[in-house]
């Protein structure tokens, strides 16, 4: 009776076990839907890995943060995995929250972050919260300043861009705790008043900005008052070229800046920010080069911050004109594997509500 009872355990052991292998299993293959992952083989970044979240409503950052993670990782050799926010079919959602295989920051080196409002699962949350609490480097851009709305999920309300609840430390949230300014406006008339940035005098020679210049961007200001080291500002122009006269009622507000963070109950951390990046603004070579110089600097690699880095983009970006209502539609992360598929394939179609 005893050896029968012994076998019988053995039996459920083993079951219990073998189930749970394969709902893992069947978990990442799931999560592996949300991502795609570029993965070079030789270059400074060998053997490092940057994930890169990409869910913003207006922006396209689903389209300026692949093109980025694929020069990082065949021109330097680092690992990019980018992940999406999907729909129900699969495609990536721009500004979406159903998102899964964030376990990937357990082992990532650097989080890059494209991202406006979001309200994640609490399983993915807590893969950020980690990797905020270990000091893991960020390079945010953008509406990341504002990257989360959590205040309908008590666990993670902190983290929301307009937080005033008990954990002081924590108010306005992520964006004013670890990158420095949360959400408070638009500078100028985003749409019809382009910017072009400006190197602080003092911050000529940090690495982030070596070899930079001409810095122009279609994306409009945001107001920020910034707390950390001010890179760059930007002047508002009076229309959509590089040649637009400047905006003479607006003045020089901070649009690239760094920050050393430290969450309580955390590690120190290091953080670059820039309220620019729409899919657009990557075209220009000088901008273009200043976040690959921030991505270098937030890992700690300064001294393979060169001048005359290559910055070419690896494969076809034809960027869509950032909007809020349209976006390339019916694209799964699948479909921008590999070094040749295009960025962003697919037409543009006017945004479905949640």
């Amino acid at each position: 009776m005893h050896k029968v009872f012994k076998l019988l355990l053995i039996s459920i052991v083993a079951f219990v076990f073998s189930f749970k292998t394969i709902n893992a299993k069947a978990q990442g293959f799931d999560a592996d839907k949300y991502r795609v992952v570029y993965k070079g083989d030789k270059g400074p970044g060998a053997g490092k890995n940057i994930v890169f979240i990409a869910t913003d409503h207006e922006y396209r950052g689903e389209e300026s943060l692949p093109a980025l993670a694929r020069i990082l990782a065949k021109t330097y050799g680092f690992t990019c995995t980018v992940v999406y926010a999907l729909d129900s079919a699969g495609n990536i959602f721009p500004g979406g929250s159903d998102i899964k295989g964030l376990d990937v920051l357990d082992k990532a080196d650097l989080l890059v972050m494209f991202m406006r409002f979001a309200s994640f699962p609490d399983a993915e949350m807590q893969h950020i919260d980690d990797y905020i609490k270990r000091g893991g480097p960020v390079v945010a851009f953008r509406t990341s300043t504002h990257a989360f709305d959590t205040k309908k999920n008590p666990k993670w309300a902190h983290y929301g861009w307009d937080y005033k609840g008990d954990k002081t430390n924590w108010k306005d949230g992520f964006g004013e705790y670890v990158l420095g300014e949360t959400w408070v406006s638009h500078y100028g008339t985003n749409h019809k008043q382009s910017s072009k940035i400006i190197i602080e005098k003092s911050q000529e020679a940090h690495p982030i900005m070596r070899g930079v210049k001409d810095m122009w961007v279609q994306s409009g200001g945001y107001t920020a008052e910034p707390k950390g080291t001010v890179l760059a500002r930007g002047q508002v122009l009076n229309g959509m070229t590089a040649s637009s006269e400047p905006d003479k009622t607006k003045e020089l507000l901070p649009v690239a800046w760094i920050k050393d963070y430290q969450v309580e109950n955390g590690k120190k951390g290091r953080s670059f920010t820039t309220t620019h990046g729409a899919s657009e603004d990557l075209l220009n070579e000088g901008f273009r080069r200043m976040v690959l110089n921030a991505t270098f600097w937030a890992l700690g690699m300064e001294k393979d911050t060169k001048p005359d880095n290559n910055i070419a983009f690896v494969g076809p970006y034809k960027p869509t004109t950032f909007n809020f209502s349209g976006y390339k539609a019916n694209v799964k992360p699948s479909d921008l594997a590999g070094w040749d598929s295009l960025i962003m394939p697919g037409e543009v179609v006017k945004k479905k509500a949640k």
